[in-house]
């Protein structure tokens, strides 16, 4: 986690990594992470072409699938994505036969949301396909180094988090 001022719930800024003046892009933590991030992607849609599968529907389609999630609304919140991203989501895959949303009988407002027979077949083979993709990516690194990496990335994400919990004008 990272250091606290006891003023406020600002980070503690201890080092500057970068400046304005020789600022790189390609050499940048967040280029770098959004390169790694489309690499991942790119390899998943390669890899879920013959399941008929995208990247932005293996997400959802797991998250129904370990049972994370059962509304349109809690699906959405899970994927980070908005009611009318996930409608037009959820309506691809339904057209796939993937899944099927069906209306809540206890509050007709809430979109009930499950896996058809096919959706989980489909669905139980996505772990091993992404465990693979992700240790090709990881290919050269020890155990010491994955965990670090792995800690490293949190903190990153712990202090994006504190950032964006700040009102703008106090940043």
């Amino acid at each position: 986690m990272p250091a606290m001022s006891s003023a406020s719930k600002k980070p503690i800024v201890e080092e500057t990594f970068y400046s304005a003046g020789n600022y790189q892009t390609e050499q940048s933590v967040g280029y770098l992470i959004r390169r790694v991030m489309t690499t991942l992607s790119q390899e998943i849609d390669r890899q879920l072409a013959d399941s008929d599968l995208t990247n932005a529907q293996w997400l959802p389609l797991l998250k129904l699938h370990i049972q994370k999630t059962s509304t349109v609304a809690e699906l959405a919140r899970e994927c980070n994505l908005d009611a009318g991203a996930m409608t037009r989501l959820l309506d691809r895959m339904e057209a796939k036969g993937l899944c099927r949303r069906t209306r809540s009988e206890a509050d007709r407002r809430v979109v009930n949301i499950e896996l058809t027979e096919s959706g989980t077949e489909t669905a139980k083979g996505i772990p091993a396909i992404l465990c693979q993709i992700q240790n090709a990516h990881l290919a050269g690194f020890s155990r010491e180094e994955f965990e670090l990496l792995k800690g490293f990335l949190l903190r990153i994400l712990a202090n994006a988090q504190l950032t964006a919990e700040i009102p703008a004008n106090d940043k």
